[in-house]
This record gives structure tokens, C-alpha cells and sequence, in this order.
């Protein structure tokens, strides 16, 4: 069984795509990041950057002891090593995948995480952080339109986990106040994501739990973390800064 440690954001949607879309059973464990749950012992224990997602597989390939996995895209990889499926076996098809995986872990998601960030919930509006984030968004947007202007998906002609991990931070286009129109191509390719099944089934796992709008603890929690949230000592593990 995949104990799949969760919150609903771009990062966890990944994970539960991925584990619908292969159909693997998992239980879930909600972290109420909000509620700065990510910084608890048992959860640094598994997950030491104090980030959602990560999971534990007590069924790994090969048998043994139980494997542990932090990062969204390390789980992604994992995960399509166990069953086969969403990465191509071969050298050629592996490495049209993974630079693809590495562009949105390194590119995309922290751009568009830092662009929400100072246009929708920094208290205080800073023009030129929002303006260069907007810029940096529109031109990695443009980088994936090139790219799916060769082919349906992101790496071919096969759906794979790069797409599983692009897809979850397009969804926030909308609220970051960009349109899909200025790149067909991403819009054609979101329009055949957005309707499947799995990505449907991953999308509504814990989607109750999110909230319009922040309350000052929740903001403390996702933005106020500093070095004593990752303290060893026992005395300081989960404070907040």
C-alpha cells in the first residue's frame, strides 16, 4: 500500500493524478499545511524540506523494507519505475521525458509559485516583483507552446509524467490573470488533460479542503517558515518562525 502524505495544491495534484491515473491503491494522509502540519516530527521524518507532497510504499519493487520519497517529480519517477508505465524504458524515450519533468520542478512551478505569490497574496504589492514574474510566466508559457506545437504531448506522441506535471500548474492560470488564448497550443493540450478520467479522479482528492481566501496563521505557516521550523531539536520541531 502507497501512503500518499497530501494537500490539495498544484504539487499534490501531481501525486494523486499520477496514482489514479495508474490505478495503484493508496491511502491518504492529509497535512494541513495551513494549519502547519508540514512541520511536525513525523512529517520531517519523511519529508525533510517541510513540503507536500511526499509518500511511504510498504510494497516497493523488489520487496524489503519500506521506501520513503519527497519532491513531486523524485515521486513521479518513482512511481513510473514501479509499474512501467508513463516513462518510456528506453535511453532516447527517458531523456525526451525527464528534461520536460526537470523544466517544471526547476522552471515553471517555482515562476508561477512566485508570480501568485506577489500578485495575489503578498501584502504588500512590490510592481516591479510582480511585473518580472509575469514576464518569466508569459515566456515559459511560450516554451511549452513551442513544444506542443511538434506534438500532442509535452514529450511525443505518448502521454507521460511530464505531462502529469505540467498540467496541475496550468490550472492556475486563471487566478495568476492569464489566458490560454495567447498559446493554443497549451490550450489545445489542457483541453484534452483537463477531461480525463484520472486527472478528474486526481483533482477531486481533498477538494472540499480548499479554501477561498487566508487567515493570518495560514499565511504565518506558508510564508513566515524559517530555519527553526526544520530544527532537530525536539524542544523546536514544528515551531513556526
Amino acid at each position: 500500500m502507497i501512503h500518499l502524505h497530501y494537500w490539495p495544491t498544484p504539487n499534490g495534484w501531481k501525486i494523486s493524478i499520477a496514482l489514479e491515473e495508474l490505478g495503484l491503491p493508496y491511502a491518504l494522509k492529509l497535512v494541513n499545511i495551513g494549519r502547519g502540519e508540514q512541520f511536525t516530527p513525523e512529517f520531517l521524518a519523511i519529508s525533510p524540506n517541510n513540503r507536500i507532497p511526499a509518500l511511504v510504499d510498504d510494497d516497493p519493487p523488489g520487496g524489503g523494507a519500506p521506501i520513503s520519497s519527497f519532491e513531486s517529480g523524485a515521486m513521479l519517477v518513482y512511481l513510473a519505475e514501479k509499474t512501467g508505465r508513463l516513462m518510456p524504458s528506453d535511453v532516447r524515450g527517458r531523456h525526451a521525458v525527464l528534461p520536460w519533468l526537470m523544466w517544471q520542478m526547476g522552471g515553471l512551478g517555482p515562476m508561477l509559485g512566485q508570480h501568485g505569490h506577489f500578485k495575489l497574496y503578498a501584502s504588500e504589492k512590490i510592481p516591479y516583483a510582480i511585473e518580472r514574474y509575469e514576464r518569466e510566466a508569459r515566456r515559459l508559457y511560450s516554451v511549452l507552446d513551442a513544444q506542443l506545437a511538434k506534438s500532442e504531448y509535452v514529450a511525443g506522441d505518448d502521454y507521460s509524467i511530464a505531462d502529469i506535471a505540467i498540467f496541475p500548474w496550468t490550472l492556475t492560470h486563471k487566478a495568476q490573470g492569464l489566458t490560454l488564448d495567447d498559446w493554443p497550443n497549451v490550450k489545445r493540450w489542457y483541453a484534452l488533460l483537463r477531461v480525463r478520467d484520472a486527472v478528474q479522479r486526481g483533482l477531486a482528492v481533498g477538494k472540499e479542503l480548499v479554501r477561498k481566501g487566508m487567515d493570518d496563521e495560514a499565511r504565518r505557516n506558508l510564508f513566515g517558515q524559517g530555519a527553526a521550523n526544520i530544527s532537530t531539536d525536539k524542544g523546536n520541531a514544528g515551531a513556526t518562525a
